[in-house]
């Protein structure tokens, strides 16, 4: 760039966001030897414009943030990436033993861990998903808890303040959650704001947080946030999930588990 006519920080930073526009990463050196300006300096960019959810932070430099489209019904998503559910579902599902207490969430990803534990033995499911409880009945090995509250028709899942009340009376050994959107700088977000309080009681109940999530899942952020990704203990995906985001988690102390 022109050292005679320097940019203001806002305008080297919307060119920034022009050039990641056109490639999947920028790294920290790139920005400096494009607007000619010190490490610092190129960080201190990066960052504000992350805090803008206007891109996602990465070691060494920042990727494009996608922001996620609203999420539609259960039925529909169960068809898309099934593939990568189902193998998420097996491995997920491969983690819980016979006589543990489980709660089961009402995600599509999560339903393909309940249809994996037909044939196990002494288990206690709890869940607030129809779906999950359909799979489920009447299977003699497994004493299965239902959580009561609102019905939500698109995701046939209970939430609300009943359902709130009830979390807080049980606990399980391990939850399986899934999660429209993750992010290094957000979290754990998603696009429905009256179920957010339903799904941080979920993920406070106790026990290891287990987040099955496909590749399409990574760097999007939405509406609502849940939680920050230090209440992820162990993430199960699938091998199209993006290396760089996964070695971050890993680096948190998160299980990286490749269906």
């Amino acid at each position: 760039m022109n050292s005679l006519s320097p940019l203001s920080s806002i305008e080297r930073q919307n060119q920034i966001l022009q050039l990641l526009s056109g490639t999947a990463r920028i790294t920290i050196d790139q920005v400096c030897e494009v607007f000619s300006v010190s490490q610092a300096t190129a960080r201190r960019d990066l960052e504000a414009l992350a805090g803008q959810r206007k891109l996602q932070r990465v070691h060494g430099g920042a990727i494009p943030l996608r922001q996620a489209v609203p999420e539609p019904p259960i039925l529909v998503r169960s068809s898309e990436q099934e593939e990568q559910k189902q193998r998420i579902g097996r491995l997920a599902a491969s983690l819980i033993e016979d006589g543990e207490a489980v709660f089961l969430g009402s995600s599509s990803t999560v339903l393909e861990v309940a249809k994996n534990l037909r044939q196990r033995r002494n288990l206690t499911v709890l869940t607030n998903s129809l779906l999950v409880m359909n799979t489920l009945a009447g299977l003699p090995e497994i004493t299965l808890v239902s959580l009561g509250g609102i019905l939500r028709q698109s995701e046939l899942s209970f939430i609300g303040h009943i359902t709130e009340l009830s979390l807080a009376e049980v606990r399980a050994d391990k939850v399986f959650f899934g999660v429209r959107c993750l992010s290094l700088e957000h979290g754990l977000t998603n696009d429905y704001l009256p179920e957010t309080l339903t799904d941080r009681a979920i993920l406070g109940m106790g026990g290891r947080v287990i987040i099955v999530a496909d590749y399409s899942k990574f760097g999007r952020v939405s509406t609502a946030f849940l939680a920050p990704l230090s209440a992820i203990h162990t993430l199960v995906t699938d091998s199209q999930a993006p290396v760089e985001f996964l070695s971050a988690l890993e680096a948190q102390g998160i299980r990286i588990m490749i269906a």
